[in-house]
């Protein structure tokens, strides 16, 4: 079988595709790349990877595949057939959905509030807007999860995979007594052993 290579920026989104990798047991090499210390952005070294320099991206059977939802779809399409609903099901509709929410909508509040952080005032008259935002993305979350803690299936699914890292936030941002059913999805996540092998392999959260 491949070894699919994994180009790991430490604190990125590319622990979730470790986390992957490690339920479906497949092999993987990681290859580590560290923020700047005083800059917090990626090394030049992963724009020789891929043009944008960003991570995760992944070598699989002699590709470059970047983008986080890509790459889970990737993966899952090969070997993790089982973490998609079926496609005549409606619950692929909304499999598909959050897959793309996970990227397209919910991260774009929790960057400006990062990045905006920076700014001190002069970022204040953006906050009441970005707090609002990211309070209407984490509510619709906390109202889709399913009973059995899980967002499509009753077990473990891709949209779990890729919402692991915005529903990670909560507890960085020490949001998480607003949000309970997010907060015991996190607990969960980080429960599995899958999870525990991928952060070693990580070097750390």
């Amino acid at each position: 079988m491949t070894v699919i290579k994994v180009h790991h920026l430490n604190q990125s989104r590319s622990l979730r595709i470790l986390w992957l990798l490690e339920e479906l047991n497949l092999p993987y090499e990681v290859i580590r790349y560290e923020r700047d210390a005083t800059t917090r952005l990626a090394p030049p070294e992963l724009a020789q990877i891929h043009p944008l320099g960003k991570s995760p991206v992944i070598e699989i059977d002699g590709q470059i595949v970047a983008e986080s939802g890509a790459i889970v779809e990737t993966i899952v399409a090969r070997h993790g057939q089982d973490l998609v609903p079926p496609k005549d099901s409606d619950a692929y509709i909304q499999h598909l959905e959050l897959m793309h929410f996970a990227e397209g909508s919910v991260m774009t509040p929790l960057l400006l509030n990062l990045y905006t952080a920076r700014l001190g005032e002069a970022a204040a008259p953006l906050q009441p807007r970005i707090q609002q935002e990211m309070a209407n993305h984490y509510g619709y979350l906390e109202t889709v999860i399913r009973p059995s803690g899980h967002f499509v299936l009753d077990d473990l699914s891709a949209a779990d995979i890729m919402l692991s890292f915005p529903v990670s936030v909560l507890s960085r941002l020490g949001l998480e007594d607003s949000y309970p059913n997010l907060a015991a999805f996190n607990q969960m996540v980080r429960s599995r052993p899958a999870f525990q092998k991928a952060l070693e392999q990580a070097g750390g959260d």
